[in-house]
């Protein structure tokens, strides 16, 4: 009787102690889960305010202009949970390259380096323990140069039309300057007042100047006449046209299957002129006739060669793909053909086809971050340049490039790029030919001509009786670059 009371006793015992082991596996289980899987999640909560204590705990790596200027640092927060703020340097000036850290948010340099900023980088982490024992980020210097990019800042500010600049150092794809206007001071973001924060963000997402958008990666326009290098590029690599090549340029050029028509302004005045000269004096008629003799396929694959369609490039700052139609009637080929229709071009993109001719039609893959130091000063990464892309032949981009010298000389469109004793090649745009066209200002340059140094790109938008202030911010960004 006793056993059996035992063994009835023992039963029980059982069935307890599995059940707390069954809810031990759980609670274990789910523990695990949450730590292996759920980590991400908890430490992005906003509710969570570890992750964020320990991002602004220490000081994070500054960031550095290539002449050495430190444009975005670290300083003592003075008091509070959070350590160390950022703080930034003609914040305005630096916005879309450096852009800004918050409590919630990062964008920019900020955004794309944040590993080796912050110190999370495995190189990063593993050289500053061994070193002392503490965590600190690395510094970032980038491509940027001081003069060149407060002359492109500058001179968009004093037009009061919003625009970007991008300069490129042709050879290796620096990218010597990226401004646009109007910016936004990065600063605003820095504090620690939430409701000050959220209030900052929306104030400047409702400006109707779009102060925090990155025009020069991430606004496309219609290229305009610039496009016209690439139509030209096409011409010549066909082997039926030279720069000597006749052209025809009515005045009025009606579109075959449409209703629209292209206007020649300022023109060759229904003439017959040479491909040299109507790429000198922007001859649309001249090049819209020339683009119905191309056709669609010649021209998006010339397009195409100078980096249009491509996705996925990053500086390592994201962009936004440049475009050419995948396909086009005879009447949207024409106007394709003077970068109108459905072709957009960023800035960027405006100076990688100077870029691309002034390298022997090399273009190089643009980039922003030169190097990546500890605090010590050793380099833990520096960049090395590489192709992007092959958009003519070496032969083709002499020609090229010795016609667009002769836009910055006396009757081209472009003299006011001009700089006395640098020979200037370049080729503006305008949209006043096509009605109905997106208004907008445009030049690619680059200098010297013979032996280049820097590319430039501008555009300016709805710049009205402004727009002939395009040339002269290309021409004060190239004397910087050149200084």
């Amino acid at each position: 009787m006793a056993g059996s009371k035992g063994g009835r006793i023992n039963a029980s015992l059982r069935r307890v102690a599995m059940l707390c082991a069954a809810m031990l596996f759980t609670l274990l289980a789910h523990v695990t889960i949450v730590q292996a899987f759920g980590s991400q999640a908890l430490n992005a909560d906003r509710r969570n305010e570890r992750p964020l204590i320990t991002r602004f705990g220490h000081p994070r790596g500054d960031i550095l202009t290539y002449d050495g200027t430190v444009i975005a640092t670290s300083r003592p927060a003075g008091g509070g949970p959070y350590r160390y703020r950022r703080v930034y340097k003609d914040g305005e000036l630096y916005a879309p390259v450096t852009g800004h850290l918050s409590l919630h948010r990062s964008t920019g340099i900020e955004q794309a380096q944040d590993a080796v900023l912050s110190g999370d980088d495995a190189k990063v982490k593993v050289r500053s323990l061994v070193r002392d024992g503490a965590d600190e980020g690395a510094d970032v210097r980038l491509t940027i140069s001081d003069r060149a990019q407060w002359a492109a800042y500058q001179s968009l500010k004093a037009t009061g039309v919003p625009g970007a600049v991008v300069a490129i150092a042709p050879a290796t794809g620096a990218i010597l300057a990226l401004a646009t206007y109007p910016s936004y001071d990065p600063n605003a973001f820095t504090a620690f007042d939430r409701a000050r924060l959220a209030e900052t963000g929306r104030r400047l997402m409702r400006a109707p100047s779009q102060p925090l958008l990155n025009r020069a990666l991430h606004r496309a326009y219609p290229p305009g006449s610039t496009f016209e290098l690439v139509t030209t590029a096409a011409a010549l690599g066909s082997g039926e046209y030279s720069a000597a090549s006749l052209l025809d340029a009515p005045v009025r050029l009606p579109l075959p299957g449409s209703a629209m028509s292209v206007r020649d302004d300022p023109g060759c005045r229904d003439a017959h002129p040479m491909l040299m000269y109507a790429f000198q004096v922007s001859c649309d008629t001249a090049f819209a006739n020339l683009g119905l003799q191309l056709g669609q396929d010649v021209l998006r694959d010339q397009a195409e060669a100078f980096g249009f369609n491509a996705d996925g490039l990053a500086i390592p700052l994201a962009t936004t793909p440049s475009r050419y139609p995948p396909s086009t009637d005879r009447a949207q080929t024409a106007l394709a053909a003077i970068g109108h229709h459905e072709n957009r071009a960023t800035p960027l993109m405006i100076a990688m086809l100077s870029a691309a001719v002034a390298n022997d039609g090399v273009l190089m893959r643009p980039y922003l971050v030169e190097e990546v130091r500890l605090p010590d000063g050793s380099v833990i990464n520096r960049a090395g340049p590489t192709p992007y892309r092959t958009a003519v032949s070496p032969t083709l981009a002499k020609h090229l490039a010795a016609m667009m010298t002769t836009v910055t000389h006396a009757g081209g469109t472009g003299t006011g790029a001009a700089i006395p004793g640098v020979e200037v090649a370049a080729k503006t745009a305008t949209s006043r030919t096509v009605p109905g066209a997106e208004d907008q200002a445009l030049v690619t340059a680059f200098a010297p001509a013979d032996r280049p140094e820097v590319a430039v790109g501008v555009v300016l938008e709805n710049p009205g009786a402004r727009a002939e202030a395009v040339a002269p911010i290309a021409r004060a960004v190239i004397e910087a670059a050149l200084a």
